[in-house]
């Protein structure tokens, strides 16, 4: 429970008082007096310097009624979000060692900031205690869970507590996709994607599911050859909110939703294919985001999130290399390599998105390629757009929540390597720029809106070690999502 308060924080009389400081000259021009008299001999002896997640821990003995006290670094720059995140994160981890069950955070003095710096630092304490136990069995001297957490606010309490609202409602969807991907591929299927979009319930929203005989009757042939090979039936995973505004702008959100992937007949290598269960993690992190957009009820905006959802096995009746489709949109595809197969259900649920629901603008996340990993590593989500505006607006929205995009470029030299002599399209360019070539294999089902494609493969997992992100599902995509949805205009 997050909750915030006008009292001084000298009152607070639980196990762990926390003191975010900012680097200075003197370390201590944020603090009031009573922090900076508890914390004159650490300095003086060289035990905290106030660097980005630098930590002292005191147990106060006079002025003070807490436990204890935890003096965390911000670094120098105060203006970034994710100096706050971070610390959040670095806090998280330190209370959980502590094994405290309630938390005090010094949030009033900060200033012009203070909005920014309450959102942030809430998120990345929320992010940061996150854990994934289900099949593990309890531990007696396992984590302590915190159950409750005071942010000192002061005068500025209204300020804060509506910034701490948002963190709650961007970690919580955040955690959502990261326990989504960690589950394992034979307890998340393609019906727990459709189980979780019928469990979110609310106002101005409706779930569709097109099973099986669905998809084969509206000619999904990119799905369909996917799950070919599968003993689970596909299923396309539809939500849609509609705000009361008339006349409001649709954004649709389409997520890659491969369960498992094997890499079908093209099977993919044994060491490391326990991790295909990550292949999802696109639709996770639409699903997500949907049920923020579900919670918060944005008032000037449609959204419409669309998850195709099966796993890519090896069998007898799977898709074979050579064999060519049909997509939703009549276009033919030469399956090349069936490891190629997240742009293929990609395709039917982009082309069946743009041609019933007419959106403003078409978002879709996917882990699709290695090769967005052996160029970008695993610190950026790399970004293709055909619109300009669309991905400066999502580039923004990233930067905001500690999830940065960089943008590679597209064009018809790229879709030139595509060309097959049997039919419209073939399922791999080559070697040869592999993120773009799927990005503009994707192009080609979206039409002229206006569109940006999230290639999540080094970010979903194994992303840029931080606080705030455990190792495993990073959950990244989700909070994007939803800092561009607040911030639509």
């Amino acid at each position: 429970m997050l909750v915030v308060s006008k009292k001084k924080s000298s009152t607070f009389t639980g196990d762990v008082l926390v003191v975010p400081v900012v680097q200075a000259d003197d370390c201590l021009a944020t603090l009031d007096p009573l922090f900076q008299d508890i914390l004159e001999r650490p300095v003086k002896n060289n035990d905290f310097s106030g660097k980005e997640g630098d930590t002292c821990l005191v147990y106060p003995d006079n002025g003070l009624s807490c436990t204890r006290l935890l003096f965390v670094g911000l670094g120098e720059d105060i203006h970034e979000r994710e100096s706050f995140r971070l610390c959040g994160g670095v806090v998280a981890q330190n209370i959980r060692k502590l094994k405290g069950e309630t938390v005090g955070v010094v949030l009033d003095s900060f200033g012009d900031v203070l909005a920014d710096a309450a959102e942030a630092f809430a998120e990345g304490l929320l992010l940061g205690g996150y854990s994934f136990d289900r099949y593990k069995k309890p531990k007696d001297d396992g984590p302590v869970p915190v159950k409750k957490v005071t942010f000192f606010a002061g005068s500025d309490a209204g300020v804060v507590r509506k910034s701490v609202k948002r963190a709650e409602v961007a970690a919580e969807i955040g955690a959502v996709a990261r326990n989504m991907a960690n589950e394992p591929g034979n307890f998340w299927t393609a019906a727990e994607f459709a189980s979780f979009a019928r469990n979110l319930s609310g106002q101005n929203v409706k779930t569709t599911i097109l099973a099986k005989k669905k998809c084969q009757n509206l000619k999904m042939g990119g799905l369909l050859a996917v799950n070919q090979g599968s003993a689970h039936d596909p299923a396309v995973v539809i939500v849609e909110y509609r705000c009361k505004k008339k006349k409001a702008p649709t954004i649709l959100l389409v997520g890659k939703g491969l369960t498992f992937d094997s890499g079908g007949i093209s099977l993919k290598p044994g060491a490391g294919m326990e991790d295909m269960k990550y292949d999802m993690c696109g639709g996770a992190a639409v699903m997500a985001a949907m049920q923020g957009v579900v919670m918060e009820q944005p008032a000037q905006v449609n959204v419409i999130g669309i998850v195709p959802a099966t796993d890519n096995m090896p069998s007898g009746s799977a898709v074979k290399p050579g064999d060519v489709i049909t997509c939703y949109n009549g276009k033919t595809v030469e399956v090349i390599n069936t490891d190629a197969e997240g742009r293929l259900i990609l395709a039917d649920a982009l082309a069946y998105g743009v041609d019933k629901y007419k959106p403003d603008a078409v978002i879709d996340l996917a882990t699709l390629t290695g090769a967005v990993i052996v160029g970008l590593g695993h610190h950026n989500t790399g970004l293709l757009a055909n619109d300009d505006a669309l991905a400066e607006r999502v580039t923004e929205a990233g930067a905001k929540c500690g999830e940065p995009t960089w943008r590679l470029p597209l064009g018809k030299e790229y879709t030139k390597q595509l060309k097959s002599k049997v039919a419209d399209l073939r399922n791999i360019g080559g070697k040869g720029g592999g993120t773009i070539t799927a990005a503009a294999f994707l192009e080609e089902f979206v039409g002229e809106t206006p569109w940006v494609h999230l290639d999540i493969a080094g970010t979903a997992w194994g992303f840029t070690e931080k606080s705030y992100i455990p190792k495993g599902p990073s959950g990244t995509g989700a909070r994007t999502l939803l800092e561009l949805i607040r911030s639509w205009k």
